[in-house]
């Protein structure tokens, strides 16, 4: 099993930067796709990023693409999201998951395990 905590989000002006951190928990962490998404008031959870256990394999999703990056550190069991050239309509919660190695999966239902999420507010 797996727990997830994500950080780093906050208030920021358009056209900054901000990175989220996920921390989990249990020893079998580097065996999973991590993945990003986020849901903004009124929308569906959305699907942003994920990378493969190695870490040699990330998926982006066009939505974010040239402004988003993913990248995981598996001795210190943390996946980050670096966020460039924010935008108002980036404002959301964002959470980080877990799911099989088997492949990176855009669908939130093929992800096992979720953080509480972490609000990213960004102003015009």
């Amino acid at each position: 099993q797996v727990q997830l905590v994500e950080s780093g989000g906050g208030l920021v002006q358009a056209g900054g930067s901000l990175r989220l951190s996920c921390a989990a928990s249990g020893r079998t962490f580097s065996t999973y796709t991590m993945g990003w998404f986020r849901q903004a008031p009124g929308k569906e959870r959305e699907f942003l990023a994920a990378i493969r256990w190695r870490g040699s394999s990330t998926y982006i999703a066009d939505s974010v693409k040239g402004r988003f990056t993913i990248s995981r550190e598996n001795a210190k069991n943390t996946v980050y999201l670096q966020m460039d050239s924010l935008k108002p309509e980036d404002t959301a919660v964002y959470y980080c998951a877990a799911g099989p190695s088997l492949s990176i999966f855009t669908t939130a239902s093929r992800y096992d395990y979720w953080g509480q999420g972490t609000q990213v507010t960004v102003s015009s």
